[in-house]
C-alpha cells in the first residue's frame, strides 16, 4: 500500500470524522442554546444537559488536537504515524460519558413509563453499565499502556469490539423497549394516541442513528482493522447521542400542541345542552357579550371496579379540553348541564414526557 493510500485510510479518516464532528458540535450547541431558552425542566434535567454538552465540547477538542498532531505538527514525518498521541485515546472515555449519561436517562424513561419494572429496567441497566465499564476500561489501559498502533491493535482489538458489539445491542434495546411502552399505552382516544405516535418516532430516531454508527465502527474494525474508517463512525456517536436527546427534550412543547389540535374521539361526537348559566370565576371570563365557543379544561378521574378481581385500579387524573359550542354569554354551572356523558381518560402523565 502506497504513502497516499495509506494516509487516506487512516488520516483522512480521521480528518473527515473529526469535521462532520465538529458539525454536530455546533448543532448541539444551538439545540442546547434552545433548551435552555425554552424549557424549564428540573434541575436534575437541565444539569444532564449541560453535561453531556460539555463532554461534547472537551470530545471535539481532543479529537481536533489529535488531527493537528498527526498533520500539522508532525507534517512529512512518517516515523510519527505509528505511535499513539494520547488525546486518540483520551477521547474514548469522554465518548463513554456522553453516551452514558444519555442511555442512563433512557433508562430512567424506562423505570418510569414501565411502572417501574425491575426485569426490564434491569436488562437495559446491565447493558448500559457493561458498555460503560468496557468504555473506562479500554481507556485506562491505553492509556497506560498503549504507545502504538501496533499496541493497540494487539491489545485491545477484542475491548474495541466489544465495546461497540454493546453499545449497538443497548441501543437497539433501549428503543424497542420504549417503542413497546408507548404502543401498549394506547386508549384508543385519538389526542393521546397521536402524542404517543409522535413520541414513538422520537423513541426510534434516539436508538437508531446510535446503533447504526455503533455497527457501522463494529463492521469497519472486522473488514478494514489496519485503517481508521472506524474511527470517523467512532468520532461522530457522542455527537448523536446529545443531539438525539436534546431534539427530544426541544419537541415536547410541539408534541404536546399537537395533540391538543386533535378534537374528535373515536369518532363519536359529544354534544352538550345548556340552559342558564353561573359562571364560576375559576373557570372561564368573558370579554364580551356575544356568542363563542367556551373551551373548559376539565379534570377526569375514572376507577374502574371489577367484581371478579381482588385489587382496583385507578387511573391517573389528566386533563382534556372539550369545546361546548352555542353558549350564550352568562354564567355557567355545571348542575346546568342536561347531558351526562363518559370522558376518556388519557394515560398517565409520564407516557407524554417520555423522549
Amino acid at each position: 500500500m502506497s504513502v497516499v493510500e495509506s494516509l487516506n485510510d487512516t488520516m483522512g479518516a480521521a480528518f473527515i470524522g473529526m469535521a462532520v464532528a465538529g458539525f454536530l458540535l455546533g448543532l448541539s450547541f444551538l439545540q442546547a442554546y434552545i433548551y435552555f431558552s425554552e424549557q424549564h425542566d428540573t434541575l436534575v434535567v437541565r444539569s444532564l444537559v449541560g453535561l453531556v454538552v460539555s463532554f461534547d465540547f472537551v470530545h471535539q477538542a481532543l479529537i481536533s488536537h489529535t488531527v493537528y498532531y498527526y498533520l500539522i505538527l508532525n507534517y512529512g514525518d512518517p516515523s510519527a504515524l505509528g505511535l499513539v498521541v494520547w488525546s486518540l485515546l483520551a477521547e474514548v472515555i469522554f465518548n463513554g460519558f456522553t453516551a452514558f449519561c444519555v442511555q442512563s436517562f433512557l433508562t430512567w424513561k424506562i423505570w418510569r413509563l414501565s411502572n417501574s419494572n425491575m426485569w426490564v429496567t434491569g436488562v437495559v441497566a446491565a447493558l448500559v453499565l457493561a458498555e460503560f465499564g468496557c468504555v473506562i476500561a479500554f481507556g485506562i489501559i491505553a492509556l497506560v499502556r498503549v504507545r502504538t498502533f501496533a499496541d493497540l491493535a494487539t491489545d485491545l482489538k477484542g475491548l474495541s469490539i466489544t465495546v461497540n458489539a454493546i453499545a449497538a445491542a443497548g441501543d437497539v434495546l433501549i428503543a424497542g423497549i420504549l417503542t413497546w411502552l408507548l404502543q401498549t399505552s394506547k386508549t384508543g382516544f385519538q389526542r393521546s394516541d397521536t402524542m404517543l405516535n409522535k413520541l414513538t418516532i422520537f423513541a426510534v430516531n434516539t436508538g437508531a442513528l446510535t446503533s447504526l454508527f455503533a455497527v457501522a465502527s463494529l463492521i469497519s474494525i472486522l473488514a478494514a482493522p489496519n485503517t481508521f474508517i472506524y474511527i470517523t463512525f467512532f468520532f461522530c456517536m457522542g455527537r448523536l447521542y446529545t443531539n438525539s436527546l436534546l431534539a427530544s427534550l426541544n419537541a415536547r412543547k410541539k408534541i404536546r400542541n399537537g395533540g391538543d389540535n386533535v378534537h374528535t374521539t373515536t369518532g363519536h361526537n359529544f354534544s352538550f345542552q345548556s340552559k342558564s348559566f353561573t359562571k364560576p370565576s375559576s373557570f372561564i371570563s368573558f370579554g364580551s357579550k356575544r356568542q363563542q365557543e367556551i373551551s373548559i379544561q376539565i379534570d377526569t378521574t375514572q376507577e374502574l371496579r371489577a367484581q371478579d378481581y381482588s385489587r382496583s385500579c385507578t387511573m391517573s387524573k389528566q386533563n382534556e379540553e372539550y369545546e361546548l359550542g352555542g353558549s350564550s354569554t352568562g354564567n355557567i354551572s355545571r348542575a346546568d348541564i342536561d347531558s351526562t356523558v363518559d370522558i376518556p381518560v388519557l394515560p398517565s402523565e409520564a407516557h407524554f414526557n417520555a423522549v
